[in-house]
């Protein structure tokens, strides 16, 4: 099975991961919160608790600042005595009200270190995950929801981190204090009345956001689809072109997003419901309570300040707690966009290092003894069906061997392996005698360098391209690499030179062209083991003998594997391996080969005569070209002889 398609036992390749509770999210994100060896990211953390604290207190203060400034006004004392208090009270209640707002800020402004800092690290340590996970997840994933899981979920931790630590927690705190200065100053029933209200509105409020918590997921889901369709057919724009097939296009994303239309129609109706009845909560439990203070003051046994005091205390409490609807809301939904993303970082690598793992001691200039040793190799990545069957070859240091065979033998399977990929069924890989199971993955590929069949290039400058083979070289090697590869010639014709864009997926550039980047980029890595998989098989004849040209400077003194569908490229290999259905079923020289006059004489003899079609057609078209040029009367157009 292609591994396009196999799945390792228990390992997740999509998106559909399963989803983690409310718990293990938060628990997840608790060590953001507290950073290890950060001590000023916890400072921050700890001086924050206290602006919010000292905020909390001022706010609870203000109304009793309030009350106090109406009773002094209902008092029957000198005119310039009642006028002083009260401008004394309520320049107390201004000045507590920007102390209040100010702290709020303080606040704010120390933790906002402590929220960024969360999201760079949750987003690096998942783009370091992503990368660690195996090809097999990476062939199967949707590149678009996938990076749309990413988006939401790092977006996702700021909000958590502040709204947690500073809308939750406190507000719950705020309720039970006002529940105890209402009856240590008004009675047990004033609390009685005020728990029962906030109660009866946080209740409703999480029934009601857990209800609309389908909404949301099904929002997420269908923002994944459309998001994912659009860029896979953003990637594929030529081959919509070329089959016009635009129309087709946004069907698709129409109907993915006519589903999101019908989620976000229902979530904000389910909103509606959900504040309607919040308000009519409250504002029932705020009428109850006034009128039992009304009461109380025309009974005697409160001031009218008393009245003016709990009505401003409960709009103050209905402030957060209006807010902790919202942010209720915004958790459930954060969490939601947390869960995907968690779960991810929860997906295991299929291939991961050993722990007394050490680097490959490979030499790093070329020449230098490097041999590559395939010992019974078996390897599968269905258990059902194995691609490749007992494998066996060497490739002595500074050699090169050739593999062929048919399409669907195993000769790109062996590549991955090398890489270190997928790791063998069974039987072993050595390099240098050592088994690559056994060192870093990062040094094997270190001491490997590959110019692939399709060469993908990043949306960059050439520059850029050419040093990704070693991130620190300097632009005067860039440069040499470049002629090595024999493209600075063309680089140079380029009005912006090494600084020109590739365009996505190096689109800008020919096959050939893209060809010799991958060369050079190859070069200025220096690896001591060269790799070409199949890297001239999807060139025009023309195009493929200058690259051949470029790889045979590629592969000098260098110990080199050639995968190969063209037999012409591997004629100078000092061995050659043909393999059919896994097996290896030939192998020796080219001559050899041919004189065993068996299946690689038949691959030879089947490519010559279509070589012999092609260059017969070739001959024909510069015919015709020359007879109509003659009927025509026009020397220019008849080809030299």
């Amino acid at each position: 099975m292609s591994p396009r398609f196999g799945t390792a036992a228990g390992q997740q390749t999509t998106l559909d991961v399963d989803r983690r509770s409310n718990r293990e999210a938060i628990r997840d994100l608790l060590p953001f919160l507290w950073p290890k060896g950060r001590p000023d990211l916890r400072g921050r953390v700890v001086l924050a608790m206290i602006a919010l604290v000292l905020a909390k207190a001022v706010t609870l203060y203000m109304p009793f600042l309030y009350g106090a400034a109406v009773d002094a006004l209902d008092q029957q004392s000198p005119e310039l005595i009642v006028i002083a208090t009260v401008v004394a009270l309520i320049g107390a209640y201004g000045i507590a009200r920007i102390l209040m707002i100010g702290l709020a800020q303080l606040r704010d402004g120390l933790f906002a270190r402590v929220g960024q800092h969360a999201v760079r690290a949750v987003g690096l340590r998942t783009f370091r995950h992503l990368h660690a996970l195996s090809l097999r997840f990476h062939l199967s994933r949707r590149t678009g929801g996938l990076s749309r899981v990413i988006e939401r979920g790092v977006k996702a931790i700021e909000f958590l981190l502040r709204f947690t630590l500073f809308n939750i927690g406190p507000t719950l705190l705020e309720l039970v204090l006002v529940a105890g200065i209402f009856w240590w100053n008004f009675g047990i029933w004033f609390a009685v009345v005020t728990m029962a209200t906030v109660g009866g509105y946080i209740l409703f409020t999480f029934k009601v956001t857990e209800w609309r918590i389908g909404f949301i997921r099904s929002m997420n889901q269908s923002d994944e689809r459309a998001h994912s369709k659009a860029i896979d057919s953003l990637l594929n724009f030529e081959t919509v072109k070329y089959f016009g097939n635009e129309a087709h296009e946004s069907d698709r994303f129409d109907r993915s997003m006519a589903r999101y239309e019908d989620a976000a129609v229902r979530s904000t109706k389910s909103l509606s419901w959900l504040n309607a009845g919040q308000a009519a909560i409250f504002a029932v439990g705020l009428s109850v309570l006034m009128i039992m203070a009304a009461m109380g003051v025309k009974n005697g046994t409160m001031t009218l300040g008393d009245f003016v005091l709990i009505n401003a205390m409960l709009i103050q409490l209905y402030q957060p707690l209006n807010l902790l609807g919202f942010v209720y809301r915004e958790i459930k939904q954060a969490l939601v966009d947390m869960e995907t993303m968690f779960a991810l970082l929860g997906v295991g690598a299929e291939i991961e290092d050993k722990p007394e793992a050490q680097p490959l001691a490979a030499k790093s200039t070329p020449g230098a003894s490097c041999e590559v040793r395939f010992e019974n190799v078996d390897f599968a990545y269905d258990p059902e069906r194995k691609i490749l069957k007992g494998v066996d070859f060497t490739v002595p240091a500074g050699r090169m061997v050739a593999i062929v065979g048919p399409s669907g033998a195993g000769k790109s399977t062996i590549s991955r392996l090398l890489f270190r990929f997928y790791d063998a069924t069974s039987g072993r890989i050595l390099i240098d005698g050592q088994d690559i199971r056994d060192v870093t993955q990062d040094s094997v590929r270190q001491a490997i360098g590959i110019v692939p069949q399709d060469t993908v290039l990043f949306n960059d400058s050439i520059r850029y391209n050419i040093r990704y083979g070693r991130p620190d070289a300097t632009d005067a090697e860039v440069e040499e690499a470049a002629r090595m590869a024999q493209i600075h010639d063309f680089i140079e014709s380029l009005p912006e030179g090494y600084d020109s864009q590739v365009g996505e997926r190096g689109l800008k550039l020919s096959g050939g062209e893209k060809q010799r980047v991958a060369i050079a980029r190859t070069l200025l890595k220096n690896p001591p083991i060269l790799l070409l998989d199949e890297a001239t098989s999807a060139l025009d004849t023309h195009t493929e003998k200058e690259i051949q040209a470029s790889l045979s400077i590629v592969s000098r003194d260098r110990t080199s594997l050639v995968i190969a569908h063209r037999l012409s490229t591997v004629v100078d290999a000092d061995e050659i391996i043909v393999l059919d259905h896994g097996k290896i079923c030939e192998r020796g020289t080219h001559r050899e080969l041919l004189a065993k006059n068996g299946a690689y004489a038949a691959m030879w003899q089947r490519q010559q005569e279509a070589q012999r079609a092609e260059e017969i057609l070739q001959e024909v078209a510069e015919t015709e070209g020359a007879v109509v040029a003659a009927a025509a009367g026009d020397e220019d157009l008849v080809p030299a002889k």
